[in-house]
């Protein structure tokens, strides 16, 4: 892996731009509570499977909302399958796949998606060989990625693959392997043998949750073996993440922190204020030398 030059997000540099950020809005809590319904049921429900179990207090501590409406959203939620409601609070489940799948979350955080796809795309040089993740982040960047043509473009997720089908100086290979059901992510035994005969200038990485000590993590083992191949094949990587994957720890470890060349965020990334777990893991990245790109 080749590692990416001096930390955009140096210790000095990091304070000053949280510092700005957070006179724009001292605390995160203050963005949430006017935020559409999909959006703050992401957030919801990467808050309880991040804790395992989680009361109605924290819950509306963190969101910025009273308790009446963090139950109106848990009902939601567990209507769905995601979580279960319990005295004071939620405990999260394992969902089916079609519940927790790309479907379900396709229109959540699009705004944000659309700005992390529009600057990871930024990232990549025309002329490269891409390896680009599955995932609804990963179809935002797919939109963007045609403007940087020519390009070899391989894809892990199926949904990617109208995105960039056709387009002008876009090369496009699907890699081969078994479609995650609800995900339509790429996984399994072929999908890794087809990973070791390839190398890539850019691997662009979605990634299910990110923690200050357990690193780069994933919900499901097998995407998590096919991220951890993309690694080994690729000169530099890039994660793209929003904001709620923060100070959360999802079930498979994908690589250390300092496995990244780049980590590309949004600015809600940048309040201290919202979540100690999320501000401890952002330190972190820049710490293990990852430079950090705000979308």
């Amino acid at each position: 892996m080749h590692r990416a030059g001096p930390s955009f997000f140096g210790h000095k540099h990091a304070a000053i731009s949280v510092l700005t950020r957070s006179a724009q809005c001292s605390q995160r809590i203050c963005k949430l509570s006017g935020v559409p319904v999909a959006d703050r049921l992401d957030l919801t429900l990467r808050l309880v499977r991040g804790a395992g179990r989680i009361s109605l207090a924290e819950l509306a501590g963190r969101l910025g909302v009273s308790e009446m409406t963090v139950r109106r959203d848990l009902d939601q939620l567990q209507s769905q399958g995601l979580v279960s409601r319990v005295r004071g609070g939620a405990v999260a489940l394992r969902p089916p796949p079609e519940a927790a799948g790309f479907a379900a979350r396709e229109h959540w955080q699009t705004a944000a998606k659309s700005r992390l796809g529009a600057a990871a795309a930024a990232l990549v040089e025309p002329g490269q060989t891409v390896l680009l993740d599955a995932g609804t982040t990963m179809t935002h960047v797919a939109g963007y990625l045609a403007e940087r043509a020519p390009l070899t473009v391989v894809v892990i997720g199926l949904q990617a693959v109208a995105h960039l089908a056709d387009q002008p100086g876009i090369r496009l290979l699907v890699l081969g392997g078994q479609s995650r059901p609800g995900e339509r992510s790429l996984v399994g035994y072929l999908a890794l043998r087809a990973l070791e005969a390839l190398s890539f200038d850019t691997f662009l990485m979605s990634i299910g949750a990110v923690h200050a000590v357990s690193g780069w993590t994933e919900f499901d083992p097998d995407d998590a073996a096919v991220k951890q191949a993309a690694l080994a094949r690729a000169e530099r990587t890039v994660v793209v993440a929003d904001s709620t994957k923060l100070g959360v720890r999802a079930f498979a470890h994908v690589a250390d922190l300092g496995a990244a060349d780049v980590f590309v965020t949004d600015a809600a990334s940048l309040d201290p204020d919202a979540d100690h777990a999320a501000a401890d893991t952002l330190a972190a990245i820049a710490d293990a030398g990852v430079q950090i790109v705000e979308a």
